[in-house]
C-alpha cells in the first residue's frame, strides 16, 4: 500500500464570490478555470487546472479561512507574481528562503494562505 501522488487541493470560499476567486486564480496566478462536471457545478465554486496542477475551491456555507493550512505552488519569476498579487490588492509576506527555494505567501482574496516557491539558481 503507498499514496501515489497529490491529485488535487481543494480550498473552502464563501458563497457566490466566484469571480473574486477567477480574478485571483486566473487572473493573478494564471491558472486556466476548467468546467466542473454538471452535478458538482451546482453547488457553486471554481477549479483551475493546467496539467497536474489542480486547485479546487467550494463553496462552504461556515466558511473559515485556511490562515496556517496551505497549499504551496512552485513558480517561475516569484517578482513578478508578488508584483501582480500586490497590484491587485492581496495581502502578501515575505519569508525566509526555505532549503532552495526563494518564497512568499500570499492571501487569495478569501484570506486563505497561498505559499509561492520559486527554485534558487
Amino acid at each position: 500500500m503507498q499514496v501515489r501522488r497529490l491529485d488535487h487541493v481543494q480550498l473552502a470560499m464563501p458563497e457566490g464570490r466566484e469571480a473574486e476567486a477567477r480574478a485571483f486564480y486566473e487572473g493573478v496566478l494564471a491558472i486556466p478555470e476548467v468546467a466542473k462536471p454538471p452535478h458538482l457545478a451546482a453547488r457553486g465554486g471554481c477549479w483551475f487546472e493546467r496539467g497536474d496542477l489542480k486547485v479546487h475551491l467550494g463553496v462552504d456555507p461556515h466558511f473559515r479561512p485556511a490562515t496556517k493550512a496551505h497549499p504551496a505552488l512552485v513558480v517561475d519569476d516569484l517578482a513578478g507574481f508578488v508584483a501582480a498579487a500586490t497590484a491587485a490588492g492581496h495581502r502578501v509576506a515575505h519569508d525566509q528562503p526555505l532549503a532552495g527555494y526563494d518564497r512568499a505567501y500570499v492571501d487569495d482574496p478569501f484570506g486563505n494562505r497561498i505559499e509561492l516557491l520559486e527554485p534558487l539558481a
